[in-house]
């Protein structure tokens, strides 16, 4: 008997199944991985991608930090060392000038030659470094704000000298006050000296930083050197467990370059640290110590000059001077101490150290020299008084010799052969530093590829033994 389907009745035909929803990528790929890993050529490529990852991160993240500590060190020795240099003698020259004008007066009348070539040398010079500065386009923006506030006060600082001047050449009373008011615009709150001051406190500031960028320990190529030596040699023995074999001359090869650019980093980073910590101590934290006591000298022979200027009424200038004079050598005139202490203290030699003895010493005679001026003064002999601070005929007509200007100039003379010898040791350690850590950036690249080319052919000739 025949089925015959009723007429309009539909064949029962099976709906197509829905299509599976499309993975996404990253799900492919952890599935592909994942299904790799159940084999051993799959986990010994997934093994050699990592350990070619971690070889060239280490030597990426070697070349960056000490690329990046390098150029600390070259800030260090070429802008902001330099940069703190000129502050200081901005401020020195400011300083000095200050001193020579003042003791011009008191010779009387027309100045000697010689002070006043020796204050328009100061002027043109600090003149001169301010515009350099300004126009290098190293400084911050706080530097150049200090910059341009010299601009401003320099040539009204002169204006008064002069004026001054002009006075005290006529024989003029009012050429004294006119000079204390210019004293004022250089010593008081917001003049030169503070300006210059704040200039010479920014400079330090950025030379400090740069010193701790160039001596930070490279904490990040430290810790992915050990974790790289540690997976190498965790692969290493795990193909020996497998294979029974005891050296793979590739993971070897690439466990050797590796172990060297470790040790060269440690030994690199330690010998740079030490020598810039040398340069700091006895450089530049010595030359800021010494370029304060060559600004102190300086402003206690200024205050010095204008307390005989004053003429009775220096009260608040002997003020200064003794309190710039304890600073300097400390309480007890017939000791060392104070800032001359501090920086015997920093020298490390003896082309450093004695020119300081010879300061010390000075010192201590201007001390005296300077009490017997005073004892003058105070009995009113201004004639000897003067006489004993910048030498001439004193009131009973005698020549002196034996006089404070004079230690005044060999105090000054011997901080700055101080200075010159410790710029040098600054110099020469810190090209020292920045010279152990020069090659160390292109040796761990170069190194770190040699390494991830090694370990590459050790695995793939363990794959060559599945095919």
């Amino acid at each position: 008997m025949t089925y015959t389907p009723t007429q309009g009745a539909k064949p029962d035909v099976p709906e197509p199944r829905a299509a599976a929803p499309r993975r996404r990528a990253w799900v492919e790929t952890t599935l592909r991985l994942r299904t790799a890993a159940t084999t051993e050529p799959g986990r010994l490529r997934l093994i050699g991608a990592a350990l070619a990852v971690l070889v060239v991160a280490f030597g990426a993240v070697t070349a960056w930090q000490i690329t990046d500590r390098s150029t600390a060190a070259d800030h260090v020795l070429h802008h902001s060392a330099p940069l703190s240099a000129d502050a200081a003698e901005i401020y020195r020259l400011l300083a000095d000038a200050d001193a020579r004008v003042s003791g011009g007066f008191l010779a009387g009348g027309q100045e000697p030659p010689s002070v006043a070539e020796l204050y328009q040398q100061d002027i043109t010079q600090a003149a001169g470094l301010i515009t350099q500065a300004a126009a290098s386009g190293d400084d911050s923006r706080e530097a150049r704000a200090q910059l341009t506030k010299l601009n401003e006060q320099l040539p009204y600082y002169t204006g008064l000298v002069s004026t001054a001047q002009a006075d005290n050449r006529q024989g003029l009373p009012l050429g004294g006050a006119y000079l204390r008011y210019a004293d004022e615009q250089m010593q008081k709150k917001g003049g030169l000296l503070a300006t210059a001051g704040e200039l010479y406190r920014i400079e330090n500031d950025r030379l400090n930083r740069d010193y701790a960028d160039a001596k930070a320990l490279p904490w990040g190529a430290w810790v992915l050197g050990a974790l790289v030596l540690a997976t190498l040699v965790w692969a290493q023995r795990r193909h020996y467990r497998r294979t029974n074999r005891v050296f793979n001359q590739g993971m070897l090869a690439a466990s050797a370059a590796c172990a060297i650019v470790l040790v060269w980093l440690v030994a690199g980073h330690t010998v740079a640290r030490a020598k810039l910590s040398d340069s700091y101590t006895h450089g530049a934290e010595s030359l800021q110590v010494l370029n304060n006591a060559r600004i102190g000298v300086l402003q206690a022979r200024g205050n010095e000059n204008l307390t005989l200027v004053a003429r009775g009424s220096g009260d608040s200038y002997e003020d200064d001077f003794n309190g710039e004079m304890v600073r300097l050598a400390g309480k007890d005139p017939r000791s060392t101490g104070g800032e001359l202490a501090q920086a015997l203290a920093l020298a490390d030699s003896s082309a450093g150290s004695e020119p300081l003895k010879a300061a010390a010493s000075s010192m201590r005679t201007w001390r005296a020299r300077h009490t017997a001026a005073r004892a003058a003064d105070d009995k009113g002999d201004y004639t000897t008084a003067v006489a004993l601070v910048i030498g001439g005929k004193d009131s009973s007509g005698r020549t002196v010799t034996d006089t404070t200007g004079e230690c005044f100039e060999k105090v000054d003379a011997d901080l700055n052969a101080a200075v010159d010898q410790e710029h040098t040791e600054f110099q020469r350690a810190a090209d020292d530093g920045r010279g152990a850590m020069s090659l160390l950036p292109a040796g761990a690249a170069a190194l770190a590829v040699l390494a991830a080319a090694g370990a590459a052919l050790g695995i793939g000739r363990r794959l060559s033994e599945y095919r």
